[in-house]
């Protein structure tokens, strides 16, 4: 059976992470976060603590994907900690509920902004044009993802390479502006706990790196460098950017502004900033589905070698060695979710319970796999240890609860969903049993 080659440097995995994280939470959150936050201090204290959080999670995984450098990632270290029910479940999760909501929420954030800087249905009765990009973007990303390794890791250096410059420019721009003066601020109109859940969102995506890990070069040194490097790297982006708002806009701009970075970039070219800061936008988003389609299927992929019920899906493309199948089915349930949910908002709620569910179970099996296997070779063993997971589990369980507080009818359905899993677990076993005799 063909099986995935290690295809990817240390700069195309820092580039896949760089690419899902920095989406365009940035963009569309940087205001309420402010608001949050309270002040100017608060602004940057906020973004700071948020990426130590993930920080914190992400040098655990790199713990885990340099011991069990396999495709899949959590799917792997769950089954090994938990057993093969708990890497069933989160595969199912993510075949279901994660990989395509997340998808259709970059999805719908890149046709929200290509519709605002060119609508081709604008002024007539038809009302499902953003649906149409969103899907579009889906499908293409898919088949490049298809057809080959090479091409879509290419893509997405390229999209992260232009993000990461747009939002240097944004720095850059804002430093020939006159800076904005506020004598006084005022406190924040969102709790800090909500800001808090907003920040931890946008840096949201580090973890991706584990599901590629056995396409990753010298593994054992380069996925805990592009963890490390990729987060390091976001957090200093995101830092500059709100900077850049604080000395465009002040506080108090930043907070009560509808498109921070519109605002921030009309200082100095009022004409251009709206088209500009569109495009760069849709951008952004396409490198965060391309890099979540990209990692998505490989977890589909692990679960189809280990389970007789989609056995289907662990089918390595001979001639595209890629994927494909599994590629194929992801794009197809995002698709469905794009027509169904039908905004960035629904999207996002159909996912964070279960995320941050799995995420603390991933990140605790750190503490269970070095108790229940002590004698797998660890290359690198996280810092901080015990300290470094735990904060980042607490972190975790203070999101759930949030999330399932403010929509708790959304939660109850993503967590029924999760659970149908359990008997297709049993399905699965029976289907094995049987061919066993």
């Amino acid at each position: 059976m063909q099986k995935p080659k290690q295809q990817l440097s240390l700069f195309d995995s820092t580039c896949l992470i760089v690419g899902i994280i920095i989406g365009v939470g940035i963009y569309q959150m940087a205001p309420d976060i402010a608001k949050g936050a309270g002040s100017m201090r608060g602004v940057a204290g906020i973004w700071i603590l948020g990426g130590l959080f993930s920080l914190c999670g992400a040098l655990s995984y790199a713990e885990l994907a340099t011991a069990y450098p396999q495709e899949g990632g959590d799917y792997v270290y769950l089954g090994r900690a938990y057993g093969k029910w708990a890497g069933f479940l989160f595969g199912w999760a993510q075949l279901a509920i994660v990989r395509p909501g997340d998808i259709a929420v970059m999805a719908f954030a890149f046709a929200t902004y290509a519709s605002a800087v060119w609508d081709p249905l604008a002024g007539t009765v038809f009302p499902y044009g953003q649906q149409i990009y969103a899907i579009s973007a889906t499908i293409i990303l898919t088949l490049v993802n298809v057809i080959g390794v090479r091409e879509g890791k290419w893509t997405q250096n390229l999209l992260t390479t232009v993000k990461a410059v747009g939002l240097l420019l944004i720095v850059v721009t804002a430093c020939l502006a006159s800076p904005k003066i506020v004598k006084t601020e005022t406190a924040g109109q969102l709790p800090f706990s909500l800001a808090l859940i907003f920040v931890l969102f946008t840096y949201g995506g580090w973890n991706e790196m584990a599901y590629v890990a056995a396409e990753v070069r010298d593994s054992r040194r380069n996925i805990v460098r592009a963890l490390f490097l990729g987060t390091s790297a976001v957090i200093v982006l995101y830092l500059m950017v709100n900077g850049a708002f604080l000395y465009v806009l002040g506080y108090q701009g930043l907070a009560s502004s509808k498109a921070v970075a519109v605002d921030t970039v009309a200082a100095v070219i009022p004409h251009l900033a709206g088209v500009l800061i569109g495009a760069l936008i849709c951008i952004s988003a396409l490198g965060a589905v391309n890099g979540l389609i990209f990692a998505g299927a490989r977890i589909s992929y692990a679960m189809g070698t280990d389970h007789h019920l989609f056995r289907w899906l662990g089918q390595w493309h001979q001639r595209f060695e890629t994927p494909a199948v599994a590629l194929l089915l992801q794009g197809a349930i995002t698709v469905t979710l794009i027509i169904v949910l039908g905004s960035f908002v629904n999207a996002v709620l159909y996912t964070a319970a279960t995320v941050y569910s799995f995420y603390l179970a991933s990140t605790m099996a750190v503490v269970v796999l070095r108790f229940k296997e002590p004698h797998v070779e660890r290359p690198y063993r996280v810092f901080g240890y015990p300290v470094t997971p735990i904060i980042f589990v607490g972190t975790c369980a203070f999101l759930i609860y949030s999330a399932v507080i403010y929509k708790p009818w959304i939660a109850l359905f993503s967590c029924g969903l999760l659970l149908l899993g359990l008997p297709l677990w049993m399905l699965s076993n029976r289907m094995r049993d049987h061919l066993l005799k």
